[in-house]
């Protein structure tokens, strides 16, 4: 308890001292200590303020994603860095940021912009952010997967520009999921949440792949891809893009999948061959396609993705609901603030 005093009265005279220095004094003191950030995009007061409180924050606040040059000129010297998806963090960038950088988080649950092994050699921490953005991706598939059956996009520019002349027996009718078999690619955390909430749509089977090699998730059935391609009337891309499913889906799959077939993709948009769904499209090789994910993105506008009434492209907006975002930068902004404290992330990446 005495020696506690004393420390009590020590700390109190160096207060003292402190509040009679200058102020730029006084600022450079209570900022010398404390961690630097560099923040690529506009984040949301919840998530900025908590990084803070933390450390001190640069932030990219533009709508548009930072340049390759802003990027680089402004990660130098930093302790953390909180990118996008729109960010490739390679060895250029990494060697810019300097040895002193501890973590990289990045918001979003896919990871294919990071050099891992780079950040591995270098013990430079990584954050992401799976689980939040599952139900709000689920739910956007399943919004894409109806959008494109039944043609609703079509069918609201056909109301707005006076193509609806009156009621029609088979005027822009599509396939329904009542009854239909659909096969899920990819049955991790968001193909299983998309099977919870097709089972609301009276579909008679569901076929998928997985790695776990488990069978009867959900009610499901493990199968071959060949088996799945052949005997679903949708087909949904929820993998992950990894070196074996980089254009896993190409002019042999397409050709495997039924005529009546209609895809949906809103994992990554590097897992498909653009220019075979295009030809598959419009050969009528599948019946109709829904990205929410492309390559590149944004799409050029002249994308003959564009020009297909059988195709409806999103802007990836699969985790865009406000709340999902937002919690999002939040779970980013606390893998940093807890990897600068040397302390358990709430969601680090192992590699």
């Amino acid at each position: 308890m005495h020696i506690l005093r004393h420390l009590s009265k020590i700390e109190k005279i160096v207060h003292r001292t402190i509040a009679q220095f200058p102020a730029e004094a006084r600022s450079f003191l209570s900022n010398m200590a404390r961690p630097t950030v560099y923040v690529t995009r506009d984040i949301g007061p919840e998530a900025t303020d908590l990084l803070k409180n933390h450390c001190d924050v640069t932030i990219w606040a533009h709508s548009e994603p930072v340049s390759r040059a802003d990027l680089i000129s402004n990660v130098q010297g930093k302790d953390a860095l909180f990118c996008l998806l729109t960010e490739k963090i390679d060895k250029e960038v990494l060697n810019r940021a300097g040895s002193q950088l501890k973590v990289v988080a990045t918001m979003s649950v896919g990871f294919d912009h990071l050099d891992l092994n780079e950040l591995k050699a270098r013990n430079v921490r990584i954050g992401y952010t799976p689980d939040v953005l599952t139900p709000a991706t689920a739910e956007l598939t399943i919004a894409l997967l109806l959008a494109t059956s039944r043609r609703l996009l079509e069918a609201s520019e056909e109301a707005r520009t006076g193509g609806w002349k009156a009621w029609s027996p088979f005027w822009l009718c599509g396939p329904s999921l009542n009854g239909a078999t659909v096969g899920v690619v990819g049955f991790g955390r968001i193909g299983q949440e998309v099977a919870k909430r097709l089972n609301g749509f009276g579909i008679q089977k569901l076929l998928y792949t997985n790695q776990s090699g488990k069978d009867n998730i959900l009610g499901g059935h493990r199968v071959p891809l060949d088996e799945l391609l052949s005997a679903s009337d949708f087909v949904i891309s929820t993998c992950a893009l990894t070196p074996e499913t980089k254009e896993m889906f190409n002019d042999e799959t397409f050709k495997k999948m039924k005529s009546n077939a209609v895809f949906i993709n809103t994992s990554r948009g590097g897992v498909v061959d653009q220019d075979a769904l295009i030809r598959a499209l419009k050969n009528g090789t599948i019946w109709g396609a829904g990205l929410d994910v492309t390559t590149p993105e944004p799409l050029p506008l002249d994308s003959e993705l564009f020009k297909l009434k059988n195709c409806v492209v999103l802007p990836h907006i699969g985790s865009a609901s406000i709340e999902t975002r937002n919690a999002m930068a939040v779970l980013t902004a606390r893998n940093i603030v807890s990897a600068l404290k040397g302390e358990t992330m709430p969601s680090e990446l192992l590699i």
